[in-house]
């Protein structure tokens, strides 16, 4: 039987002139040139009613709403005493430590003034982008793997890899890989098929929101929380769970109003499959 796989990487990708550029910036770099290719290959479809020039702008404000949600939902929900401390941490992100809710409430944000700015329906920009982000939650979960970081529980499954950080030699779940899996492929897989058709405004972010909810609740049962958070209730509810709960639900409640809401004056619905 062959030894488990020990989840020890270099984080430095490479140095410029003494200047170290790491994996996990890398990944973001990789995951937003990847979201602007794929964008563009949405705008450029027949139909579409989206400029080259209106994409590239959406793909900054994504960004800009990705990382500073990200790293500041990050520091709130995960590291608050030591943002108090040290509020220059905010900063520090090619030391890892981005959170999905937190960037989901940045881009969601970012998506506002874009819309307001280009006159467009918030939701319709949001349906817009939403099968663009799994590229990048794949690149980040990739970027975490690299950094040894967000390891599992103990395992005995054949796939079990040893994560030196974790302080020991012990055979544990690769996390990462399996959040890369499901909510980068799986998902990218699902929400491009399904906006690939007509359908109801709403429903292809109400499709991610059930999609990453569902998968982020059910990966954190073998996932070992934050040291200095734990469980939060029951011996077994992480942070992970409490916040993309209510993501889950609102995913369920925006698809039904999607495909029951009554139509708005002027608008015509999806054309049957």
């Amino acid at each position: 039987m062959s030894s488990p796989f020990v989840v020890q990487f270099d984080p430095v990708a490479f140095s410029v002139f003494g200047f170290h550029i790491h994996w996990y910036g890398l990944m973001y770099l990789i995951a937003f040139v990847a979201g602007w290719w794929l964008g563009r290959v949405r705008t450029n479809k027949p139909g579409s009613s989206w400029s080259t020039a209106q994409m590239d702008d959406l793909v900054f404000y994504a960004g800009l709403g990705i990382i500073l949600g990200g790293r500041l939902g990050y520091v709130l929900f995960y590291d608050l005493p030591r943002f108090v401390s040290d509020p220059m941490l905010v900063l520090q992100i090619w030391k890892g430590g981005m959170s999905f809710h937190g960037g989901f409430v940045g881009v969601m944000i970012a998506m506002w003034f874009f819309a307001r700015r280009y006159n467009k329906p918030y939701w319709v920009v949001v349906d817009f982008i939403a099968p663009l982000v799994p590229t990048g939650l794949l690149a980040g979960r990739i970027g975490n793997f690299i950094n040894g970081e967000l390891w599992g529980k103990v395992t005995d499954l054949p796939w079990g890899m040893i994560f030196p950080r974790a302080g020991d030699a012990l055979t544990r779940h690769p996390n990462p890989l399996y959040e890369a899996l499901l909510e980068g492929v799986v998902m990218f897989v699902v929400l491009w098929w399904f906006s690939s058709k007509p359908r109801p405004v709403l429903a292809v972010s109400a499709v991610f929101a059930i999609m990453y909810g569902g998968f982020r609740f059910l990966i954190e049962f073998v996932r070992v929380p934050d040291a200095h958070i734990g469980y939060l209730a029951f011996g077994w509810l992480t942070m992970g769970q409490v916040l993309s709960l209510p993501l889950l639900i609102a995913g369920i409640i925006a698809l039904w109003w999607a495909y029951n809401r009554p139509l708005s004056r002027g608008e015509t619905a999806p054309e049957p499959e």
